[in-house]
């Protein structure tokens, strides 16, 4: 997608959505990824548990059998698993990067990524020759924020960079959603914070149901 198409874009946001946005979204693969059908990010844990892996596993299969688009940011752990699941259940994946395109964080995620851009969707706000910087990643959380109808958080310790996604996704207005288990977890003091502010407790089993509620406010155009 060119500067012009994501200016279309760019124009349908709120302007509280426009406060967030990238100025510029760089591309490779499907682009009418971005504006067709229900879009859930799955974030969570680099070095997740087995309970975590499950959920993600499970949270990717649902959402491809209900027709939803898997979005996550292609680190290691739990968005490896989304990835990979929603591509083995024949659905469909967005990558939204911290690096720019040519490069894949973690390198071993490099063959993933490039499957993603063959057959799904690779984005970036990051130009060829921008420096991989810690910074880069909470300004990725926040543009897989933009672009997700809904967040579901799988795992993430008490300084996680995912909670990131959590709070720009309630800030955006989005549907925010925190596993059971993650919420109960009396070592971690986000979950009931965010809880606070609006997120809800899900289990793998309850999404099907919730899905049905979740608005696609981001489905603004049709992709020309």
């Amino acid at each position: 997608m060119n500067n012009l198409s994501y200016q279309k874009l760019f124009d349908t946001f709120t302007d509280l959505e426009k406060k967030y946005a990238p100025q510029n979204l760089f591309i490779e693969g499907d682009a009418s990824l971005l504006f067709s059908g229900l879009k859930v990010s799955i974030v969570g844990s680099r070095k997740p548990t087995q309970q975590g892996i499950e959920d993600a596993e499970c949270l990717a299969k649902s959402l491809v059998s209900n027709s939803a688009i898997v979005l996550s940011g292609l680190a290691e752990g739990i968005d490896t698993v989304a990835h990979e699941t929603a591509i083995q259940q024949g659905g469909k994946t967005i990558a939204v990067l911290g690096t720019p395109l040519d490069i894949a964080y973690p390198a071993k995620n490099r063959n993933l990524l490039n499957v993603i851009k063959k057959d799904h969707l690779a984005v970036s706000q990051f130009a060829q020759g921008y420096p991989t910087k810690p910074e880069n990643f909470p300004m990725r959380n926040r543009t897989m924020a933009l672009l997700s109808d809904a967040t579901i958080i799988v795992e993430a310790s008490e300084k996680s960079g995912t909670r990131h996604q959590g709070w720009e996704a309630l800030r955006l207005g989005r549907i925010v959603f925190i596993m059971k288990n993650v919420i109960e977890n009396k070592d971690l003091t986000w979950p009931k914070e965010m809880v606070k502010y609006g997120a809800q407790e899900l289990t793998c089993e309850l999404l099907p149901s919730v899905l049905e509620l979740i608005p696609n406010i981001t489905a603004r155009l049709e992709y020309a």
